[in-house]
């Protein structure tokens, strides 16, 4: 079993659930994005921090991050993400090429 963070935009929320759950019923361990309960503009500096800080505690505790690149997209915080899960030496896997 391989625990896994799902990282994507969260305009692709509902591909991020299904996956969540597919990559679960493939026997992995994953560790999903904390989804909104408002709009950004609404969240202050020091909350989008805490989010920020527990995602990327979440690639810390993982073997690999799965990265939602619906159409190719990833938006910059996703691109960032994924350099710091390459520092850290974890598994990069893409739902598209």
């Amino acid at each position: 079993m391989k625990v896994i963070t799902i990282c994507g935009s969260i305009k692709f929320i509902e591909e991020m659930k299904y996956l969540a759950e597919k990559l679960e019923l493939e026997n992995n361990c994953v560790l999903s994005v904390i989804y909104p309960t408002k709009n950004k503009e609404c969240y202050t500096e020091e909350e989008i921090h805490f989010l920020q800080k527990g995602h990327l505690k979440r690639i810390d505790i993982s073997d690999a991050i799965f990265v939602v690149n619906k159409n190719g997209y990833i938006e910059e915080a996703v691109r960032e993400e994924i350099e710091y899960a390459k520092r850290k030496n974890k598994k990069i896997i893409y739902l598209e090429d």
